[in-house]
């Protein structure tokens, strides 16, 4: 099994809103903001290829589908669609993916799943030859999200999903039979239904853990997104893959840490929960 990291556009989101609860004095000690107080964020993506050549493709990143007005209210850089631009570079095009696995649709996490924008022209949904994973209660309730998190959802998306014909969703009771050597947990404090999915390697237990733990600083567990929908659930959620990791071994893949893609869940004297940065 390859495991190849692949960065998406990289975007800057305003630090409180990343931080929720902890007050600026802290988390701009972790994370330097700029002068309009966002920070650096990254939006990764994991491609694992199979020994059978089989090729999954955990997320797309936000891509590069917005309008420039948009594209600079939520800090998206780079002219071009960059996951598109790295299949490249290892020699692949989005038309060689097998499986899309989709821990949730907010748009920095789905819209690398959308052609670049072009002015007078509609977005076009990339990887024709994939089936896109997707968990079924979040699928229901990206359908109709709630006033809360709206925002993030991309209507025009799901419809272009449904309309290919190609989702598969995940029910929390029969999660594991649909890609081999995928494991997928399901958590409900970031927003109703995300997936992680754990992968079995040879090291360990690697999870792609999304927006319930975006990145190291998200370890500590009082820290939550002011995007949280229900921030005590997340933290519980946390606290229980964390414990089970540490005993295990295993390793988290971030998706939104500017500086590390990978790291070993430890616990440091104090006992709380540090990342030991990890190669794939």
């Amino acid at each position: 099994m390859q495991l190849h990291i692949l960065a998406g556009n990289s975007q800057k989101l305003d630090g409180g809103a990343m931080f929720g609860n902890a007050p600026k004095a802290l988390w701009s000690k972790w994370l330097e903001p700029d002068e309009l107080n966002r920070i650096d964020l990254a939006c990764r993506c994991l491609l694992v290829i199979k020994d059978d050549g089989t090729k999954i493709l955990f997320e797309t990143g936000v891509g590069n589908f917005f309008e420039p007005k948009l594209k600079q209210r939520y800090g998206i850089e780079g002219s071009s669609h960059q996951l598109i631009l790295n299949l490249d570079k290892i020699g692949l095009t989005h038309r060689d993916i097998d499986y899309v696995v989709l821990s949730h649709l907010h748009f920095d996490h789905a819209g690398g799943l959308l052609s670049s924008y072009i002015e007078d022209k509609a977005s076009e949904l990339l990887f024709p030859n994939a089936k896109f994973i997707i968990g079924k209660q979040h699928w229901l309730h990206a359908q109709k999200p709630h006033y809360r998190d709206r925002a993030s959802f991309l209507p025009e998306l799901n419809h272009m999903l449904a309309e290919s014909n190609r989702v598969e969703l995940v029910d929390e009771n029969n999660a594991n039979y649909i890609i081999e050597g995928v494991n997928f947990i399901f958590s409900d404090g970031h927003t109703p239904g995300l997936m992680l999915s754990e992968i079995t390697t040879e090291q360990g237990p690697l999870v792609f853990c999304s927006d319930l733990i975006p990145g190291q600083f998200w370890l500590h567990l009082p820290i939550c997104m002011g995007y949280d929908r229900y921030p005590e659930k997340l933290i519980d959620e946390k606290q229980l893959l964390l414990q089970r990791l540490v005993k295990s071994n295993g390793r988290l893949f971030f998706t939104h840490d500017a500086n590390m893609a990978c790291a070993w869940v430890k616990q440091n004297e104090k006992s709380r929960y540090v990342a030991e940065e990890a190669k794939l």
